[in-house]
């Protein structure tokens, strides 16, 4: 399975991709907005991880633009700090299949979604 992450925390990211490539996926890693629009053509994921608030770009105009694009048929899961319910809302207006809020879900569970995800398309 290959797993786009956008994510702009260094720290996560490493957790993140060490975890998910001891489960023996396939990982890409984007750093901002942009990098993740180029890295979701390129790549061509499985399931891509989302955060909401990186550089350049933030992950809600990078949902917009997937969705102009005709890309949402790839399962995309938010990850992100902000958990007000009208970020959740729009998030999942704008596409995304799932809204996490990073503090609140461990790494063990985030891996388990992410898989449950990519398996079901």
């Amino acid at each position: 399975m290959k797993i786009l992450i956008a994510e702009d925390d260094k720290f996560l990211v490493s957790a993140y991709k060490l975890k998910f490539e001891k489960e023996g996926e396939e990982v890409e890693v984007a750093f901002d907005g942009q990098e993740a629009l180029e890295k979701f053509k390129s790549f061509k994921p499985d399931v891509v991880l989302l955060d909401l608030m990186m550089p350049k770009m933030d992950g809600f105009e990078v949902l917009e633009k997937l969705n102009k694009e005709g890309a949402m048929s790839v399962p995309i899961i938010v990850a992100s700090n902000l958990g007000q319910a009208e970020d959740v809302e729009r998030a999942k207006k704008l596409g995304a299949i799932d809204y996490v809020v990073k503090s609140d879900i461990a790494l063990d569970d985030l891996v388990a979604k992410v898989k449950s995800y990519a398996k079901s398309t």
